[in-house]
């Protein structure tokens, strides 16, 4: 097993952010008959929860620190800004790219998440999945 370093961290975070975009991938054309908004929509929440998971589990190893209603309260609540993100970005390929096909409004959102990504990265895990030293230290957050 990987150790609790933060590269071993991050390598966790980002195996579970490609499964997750995978998919995020795999609903969106699925759903993309219903619109792109509906889909990127549809897409985000089910990737979200699934990686929310993931990294409570396996990413930061915080199952017997954090439940799973908090983590999807929490972690989730950071995706709400991925989403207000994606959205946007969508909308700038459906303004400057009207006729631009399913494959390439995917990679502008995976684009735009990855990007994002390293930021949540950062809150997650000092945030939401912090290490419970940090929890207890004193250190301004409130303990678990």
């Amino acid at each position: 097993m990987l150790g609790e370093s933060v590269v071993a961290q991050f390598t966790r975070f980002v195996i579970v952010g490609v499964s997750s975009n995978g998919v995020y991938a795999l609903l969106f054309v699925a759903l993309a008959s219903l619109g792109s908004f509906t889909a990127n929509l549809a897409g985000v929440a089910a990737s979200t929860v699934l990686a929310n998971e993931l990294h409570r589990r396996h990413t930061f190893h915080a199952a017997g620190r954090v439940g799973w209603f908090q983590t999807q309260w929490e972690a989730g609540g950071l995706a709400l800004i991925g989403l207000g993100l994606s959205t946007a970005s969508l909308a700038a390929v459906h303004i400057l790219f009207p006729a631009a096909p399913t494959y390439v409004q995917v990679l502008v959102v995976i684009a735009v998440g990855g990007i994002f990504g390293a930021a949540r990265f950062l809150a997650l895990r000092g945030w939401v999945f912090r290490p419970a030293t940090l929890a207890s230290s004193g250190s301004g957050l409130a303990a678990r």
